[in-house]
């Protein structure tokens, strides 16, 4: 049973003051590390991720039969070589985020990305709810990823995305006990900022995403439920071309999150090819990894080399 299976059994509002204060102190957003200017006098930073899930989805929840297997073997199939050769003739680096049995299914690829000068960071082992999880299991998992990971590209992982964007109240614990640089699951603000845990500073940097920036929420199938690509691909244009026009004049950052079985279709890939020639539209931009990101806003808020 997870630690939050065992709160109280009283109505949330049947919770004295110390109670509710326990939870949301749990993890709070702290100082803001937006810098004054970006590398290079960027006036924007952007940061593309994709979330390599391939099967884990299905497989995370004991779905095994061929059908739903097969759109995750379409992500890493023909989504990733394509994603790839958009990135390659951009000259844009991402950070993908890999599932451990993504990576184990695939250990070319996950080396593939590294080779390529891109970043690749901790999603999980199998996807896994890691709130439905007992703290010794999650943290278990957490360090057979980066372990993995790190076998498999010869690159340690200096950062993280919580599957489905689950954040559990040991989560942040086992990320700095993993010594990692930085998250990218919680959704506090536009630009970066250090996590606190109960007030207390914790030197982790908060690289954070947003639903309105991932594409999964516009075009998600499912074929037993409700859950339908209703938006049109070439929607998202202005949608994410707005976002990016914001954070740009702002000064902040532009962070995205994709999937390869998701974006990765043919009229899809449109939506990231025609959003990156609006950005080379504009002088002064930033492309840079999750961790490039993080070491970055950490050295100017600090002075110090290194986050956590």
């Amino acid at each position: 049973m997870s630690q939050s299976a065992q709160t109280t059994s009283r109505r949330p509002w049947q919770w004295d003051e110390p109670e509710w204060r326990h939870h949301v102190e749990r993890v709070r957003a702290g100082r803001s590390l937006k810098p004054a200017a970006w590398p290079g006098g960027a006036r924007c930073a952007v940061a593309l991720s994709f979330d390599s899930d391939h099967e884990t989805i299905p497989l995370r929840d004991g779905e095994v039969m061929p059908g739903k297997l097969s759109q995750g073997e379409y992500g890493a199939r023909a989504g990733v070589p394509r994603i790839l050769r958009l990135l390659e003739r951009h000259g844009v680096p991402a950070t993908f985020f890999m599932p451990a049995v993504s990576a184990l299914l695939r250990p070319d690829e996950a080396r593939g990305y590294a080779d390529r000068g891109h970043e690749v960071a901790i999603h999980g082992w199998i996807h896994e709810r890691n709130m439905e999880l007992e703290y010794k299991h999650e943290r278990d998992l957490a360090f057979r990823c980066a372990d993995t990971l790190e076998r498999l590209t010869g690159q340690r992982p200096v950062g993280v995305r919580t599957p489905s964007w689950d954040f559990s109240e040991r989560t942040l614990d086992i990320t700095r006990e993993l010594g990692l640089v930085y998250d990218s699951s919680l959704m506090a603000d536009d630009d970066p900022y250090e996590l606190l845990a109960y007030h207390e500073p914790t030197g982790v940097v908060e690289i954070p995403p947003e639903w309105i920036r991932d594409d999964a929420a516009y075009l998600n199938m499912d074929r037993y439920s409700a859950v339908r690509p209703y938006t049109p691909p070439r929607q998202l244009i202005p949608l994410w071309r707005d976002e990016f026009d914001a954070a740009y004049a702002e000064g902040g950052l532009f962070q995205l999150t994709m999937h390869p079985h998701v974006i990765g279709h043919r009229s899809r890939l449109v939506v990231l090819e025609e959003l990156l020639g609006h950005i080379a539209g504009h002088p002064d931009v930033w492309y840079a990894t999750h961790a490039q990101i993080a070491q970055y806003v950490w050295r100017r808020a600090t002075g110090n080399g290194t986050a956590a």
